[in-house]
């Protein structure tokens, strides 16, 4: 399956209910809640891709399997969000200190950077 495939909003509230098994209104619900956001026509008809129904099935097990009630629902959404942007941001930064030590040639000096946690970096003198 294409990514733009996975993405393009193509599904009808109705068609998602009856795909999930659920009501439209529980729909309705999550998105005033914040939880999903579906994609609208001209018209304001909600069409849904199919990573808003994963997104959805994920906020259904939360809630069915695991009985978190919809504002911790919020909560974990959030946090998820923020650890994939640390994530990359950890990525960005090991590329860095390995492109910066890789400049660093000179025989029996220490590392120009050195990485102590996942987030800290610290400058070390030449000696």
């Amino acid at each position: 399956m294409e990514t733009n495939s996975y993405i393009e909003p193509v599904y009808l509230i109705s068609a998602v209910a009856e795909i999930l098994n659920i009501h439209p209104q529980t729909l309705r619900q999550y998105e005033r809640e914040g939880l999903i956001k579906p994609s609208r026509t001209n018209g304001k008809i909600r069409l849904y891709s199919q990573k808003d129904i994963d997104n959805i099935k994920y906020v259904l097990t939360l809630t069915r399997e695991l009985g978190v009630n919809l504002a911790g629902v919020d909560i974990i959404l959030q946090l998820n969000k923020k650890i994939e942007e640390l994530e990359k941001d950890i990525y960005v930064y090991k590329n860095k200190i390995k492109s910066i030590n890789s400049l660093s040639v000179v025989p029996d000096t220490k590392a120009l950077v050195v990485q102590k946690t996942s987030f800290d970096m610290v400058i070390v003198k030449k000696s």
